[in-house]
Formats: structure tokens, sequence, C-alpha cells
């Protein structure tokens, strides 16, 4: 007989980011529109609601308009910059020319959308569920997705508190918590450790394309007001990268302060690229140090984003629950948005939940969520897109932007394009350590430029020493046996907190994993050439505490 307590709910969302939290909040304005009672819980394993979200963030309010209409007047805090000037820069290593606005769909232009710190509208989110009635758990992960006898999913367990690195029990031992539910919604974000389990158990990416992921390296600055324009946009293509893809962004956001940041898409070839070293080498571009002259950096953090797009969406709901969010991948690749469809599918599959319960069913498959979306504005906004990222991967940056933006003008008038472009797994695409060219990284300035764990320092991460390592490597013969003789093993550059390294020893190399510096970025699960390291949930409030992210 388990040990664990067990709590039932109408509801459980796993996560507390925008989509479970615009699911929570949906839930319950449907239930009472419905007259019904419905309990709800949302566990997040942040220590608080924003604790490890992280977004540039420029967001649409498309979603947040329906489904709290008045936010703009509720002291919400994403109303204090409205975007006022987009911009877009390709850059060369010391120059830049600005993109024409009038050449890009008008999509693109962030008209009426808002910068600022996703993890505040979280925390804002979250309460106005809880004023609701829906209660949250914050520091508390879900580490195991529960079924019952015939497949359907029960809930979900969180994690054991107070086990020791050994695997014994510590006199803080704690057992987890079972959450059992009619249904079950895992907003986990991008790579879910649960999500990932429950794609592949109900094979719900059958005749789909893999997703694909990019790795954003963020940071806070404070700078003079003199370099500040609250309101401005800018994002930017071109140098650092040369044989990969991405982009950086510089968002002009409230009270002197820039989140500035840079992408590099996963499928990126050179295994001695290191993202978080191109992110730092951006910062030295004239054009951008000039407007970080001056200034102080306040705030790093790093994560990965779901790239995919239209393609790689996956089949949505299963027997007792279903994917919503960047669980299932609803970013916008082109117009650097995931929020707003985010928050959507959360309230789809909340409005199917309360309609299922309503009906007195229990834990079937949510079919009215996967039809919500098949005919809703995100997954129109999602196909119009669907080429871009293919088109650049396969063409460079300089054609393949020409073509996705001439496939995106005819989208835009409502001209399909006859063909939708696949993708290929991230974790296939490096060369051979000896097909590929080292890249010499300036050495950090301490005042433009950092290093590693100076960054993992600012984003107040945090895991307790003693515990169970949560970066599983299924054989660990594998990154001194294949990764190192072949790719150099780049996990040690993949990384951006040095949560990897060679250690040299008398016996020859070891690979030693420092996981007290993870910043649950996922990207080690995604890149990993062998797909030999399992990214599971550490003890429940572990990991970054982003104040302002």
């Amino acid at each position: 007989m388990s040990e664990r307590e067990a709590m039932p709910y109408d509801l459980v969302i796993v996560g507390g980011g925008p989509a479970g939290l615009s699911a929570a909040i949906r839930a319950k304005q449907a239930a009472a529109e419905k007259g019904l009672e419905l309990s709800v819980c949302v566990l997040e394993k942040g220590a608080e609601i924003g604790a490890h979200i992280l977004s540039g963030a420029v967001i649409d309010p498309k979603a947040l308009d329906e489904l709290l209409p008045d936010w703009r007047t509720m002291d919400c805090p994403l109303a204090e910059v409205p975007v006022i000037d987009n911009q877009h820069w390709i850059l060369s290593e010391k120059g830049k020319w600005d993109f024409p606005h009038l050449l890009t769909p008008g999509f693109m232009h962030n008209k009426g959308t808002y910068t600022g710190s996703l993890g505040n509208l979280c925390r804002w989110l979250a309460g106005q569920a809880e004023a609701l009635g829906v209660e949250i758990f914050p520091g508390f992960a879900a580490a195991e997705v529960l079924y019952h006898d015939d497949g359907r999913v029960k809930g979900v367990a969180t994690g054991d508190m107070g086990i020791a690195r050994d695997g014994s029990r510590k006199p803080s031992y704690q057992p987890g918590l079972e959450l059992h539910a009619k249904y079950t919604l895992f907003a986990e974000g991008a790579r879910g450790s649960c999500s990932k389990q429950l794609i592949e158990r109900f094979k719900l990416r059958e005749g789909k394309e893999p997703q694909v992921y990019g790795i954003g390296i963020k940071e806070l600055w404070d700078v003079p007001a003199e370099n500040h324009v609250p309101g401005r946009v800018i994002h930017t293509q071109g140098w650092p990268l040369s044989d990969a893809n991405g982009g950086g962004w510089i968002y002009h956001q409230a009270n002197n302060q820039i989140s500035i940041g840079f992408v590099v898409w996963l499928n990126y070839r050179n295994p001695y690229l290191s993202p978080f070293d191109e992110m730092q080498r951006y910062k030295t571009h004239p054009k951008v140090a000039k407007i970080l002259k001056g200034g102080r950096r306040v705030s790093y953090g790093a994560r990965a984003i779901s790239d995919g797009g239209w393609q790689s969406v996956p089949k949505l709901a299963f027997p007792g629950g279903a994917l919503v969010g960047c669980s299932a991948g609803f970013v916008n690749v082109p117009r650097i948005k995931g929020t707003h469809t985010a928050m959507k599918s959360g309230m789809m599959a909340a409005d199917a939940v309360v309609d299922a319960v309503a009906g007195q069913r229990q834990g079937d498959e949510l079919a009215a969520y996967q039809a919500a979306y098949d005919n809703s504005w995100v997954e129109k906004e999602l196909r119009m897109v669907r080429n871009t990222l293919p088109l650049v991967e396969k063409l460079g940056n300089v054609a393949g932007t020409m073509a996705a933006g001439v496939t995106m003008w005819l989208e835009s008038f409502g001209i399909r394009m006859p063909f939708t472009l696949g993708h290929h797994k991230d974790n296939e695409s490096l060369l051979r350590k000896e097909h590929a060219h080292p890249i010499a990284y300036p050495k950090p300035d301490g005042v433009l430029t950092f290093d590693k764990l100076s960054s993992v320092f600012l984003s107040n991460t945090n895991h307790e020493e003693d515990q169970p390592v949560h970066l599983v490597l299924k054989d660990p013969s594998v990154p001194v046996r294949i990764n190192l003789p072949l790719y150099d093993e780049p996990a040690q550059r993949y990384c951006p907190a040095g949560v990897y390294e060679i250690v040299q020893e008398a016996d020859g190399p070891r690979m030693q994993i420092n996981a007290q510096n993870c910043v649950h970025c996922k990207t080690c699960d995604i890149k990993d050439p062998t797909q030999n390291i399992n990214w599971v949930t550490p003890e429940g409030g572990g990991g970054p505490g982003y104040p302002n992210m």
C-alpha cells in the first residue's frame, strides 16, 4: 500500500505558467456559467509562481482579452509598457541594416502588443485564479503520472522530499502527494518531463513532424535613462551566427530596464558552438553595446523554446487529460510569440473539461479540445507561418528569410501554400568533431560579457545538494565512450549553466555533472546526440528563482 496521501480534484493542472493558469481561470469561469462546483488545483515546481518563468517578452494580449477583458484596469503589470516602436536589424560584424517595416506582413508589426515580465504576469494571473477558488501549490513538482487499471490518466504524484543522493531517506523525508483528478492538464512548458512520457505512451506524435527547439539566453540590464526608450522593440538576425540559425532581441521595458537575449536554434551542426558564448559575443556588437553602455546586468536565465510550429503540434488529448501550452508547442516562430497561443490552448482545454464534468463524464478523451484547436485562431495563426523555420533552415538566413517572407505574405492574403515542409530531430544534426571547426570565443570582460558561473549566480538557482541527481544518464559510459571521441562532448558547450564538465583524472577522463547549477532549460535532454540524458524533476522548489523575467 502506498504511504502517499491522495487528494481528489475535478481538474489538476501541472504547471503554473500562462497556459496552466489560464486553464485554471477559464475552468472556474466556465463552471460558474453552468452553475457547477469545480475543484481545481495547480501544481508548480518552482518555489513560487513565476520562479521558473522566462520569456523575452513581447506579448499579444489577444487571449488575455478573451479571458479577462478588463485586465487593463485591474492592476495587471503587462499594461505598463505598450510597444510603440518595432525595429528589425540585419547585423554584420560591425554594422547593421534596418529591414524595412513595410516589407513585413501586418501580423509581424507588433501593433497592440506589450513588453514586460512574463513571470510577473503569471504572478498576477495566479492571484486572479486564487480569487476564483483555485488551489495553487508552488514548490511541488509532478514527478510521476498515475494511471487507472484501464490505462486512463488518473492524476499525478509529487516527488518525495528529503531523499539523499544515495537514495536513503534523510530525517526531513516526506513522501510525495498523489493528486487524483477526473482530468489532468499538462502545462509543463517545453520538453516537460511528464509530457514527454505521455507523448510516447499514447503515441501522440504519430503522423506529425518531430518537435524542434531553440535555446534562449536572456539577461536583464538596468541602463541609463538616455539609452532607454520604453516600448521600443528590436529584433536582430545575422551576426554573430554564421553556420547556425537564430537571432537576438532587445526590449525596452519599464523602469529603465532592458531585456536582452539571444536564441540559437538547436539544429546547429558545429559541436563546438556554445549558445551562451554566442549571446555574450552578441552584446559586443557596436550597436548593441551602445545601448548597454553604462548599464548593469541584474539577472540571467535560459530555457528551451518549442519551435516546430503547426506541423509539430501533437495530438492534444488522451484518456484522462491533455497537453496545453508549450508542452504541445504553440510558438509562432516568426512573430517570436507563444504566450497568447499557450493561454488560448489552456482556455480551450478548460472549456472541454467543464463540458465533460457537467455531462458527468470522467477520464475519457477530450475530443472537444482537439476540435476547438482545429477550428481556432491558434491553428490558423500557426498554419500561416508553418514553412518559415524550415525554409530558413534549408536555404540559409538570407534566401530563407526572403522565401519565408513571400510565403507569409501569400498566406496572409489567404493563398495557402500547397506544401508543408518537415523537420529533422535536433539531436541528429551534429557533425563529428573532425568535420567541424573549433570556435574561439573571447574571454569575458566582467563588464559587458560574463562567464557561466557568475551568470548562474544571478539566476538565483538553488538545489538541495544532497539529493538524487536529476540529470539522469541512461548509460554513464556514453559521454566518455561515444560523445567525447566523436563530438568532443558537446554538453560542455550547449549547457548554458556549466552543468557538464569533462574532468581529466589519472585513469582517464570522466563526466562530472554539477546538477546544482541547472537552470531547468532542458537543452541537454534535447540536444544530446545519443539521447542519453534524461531530465527529470528535482526536489520541489529547486532550480532558478527569477524575480522579473
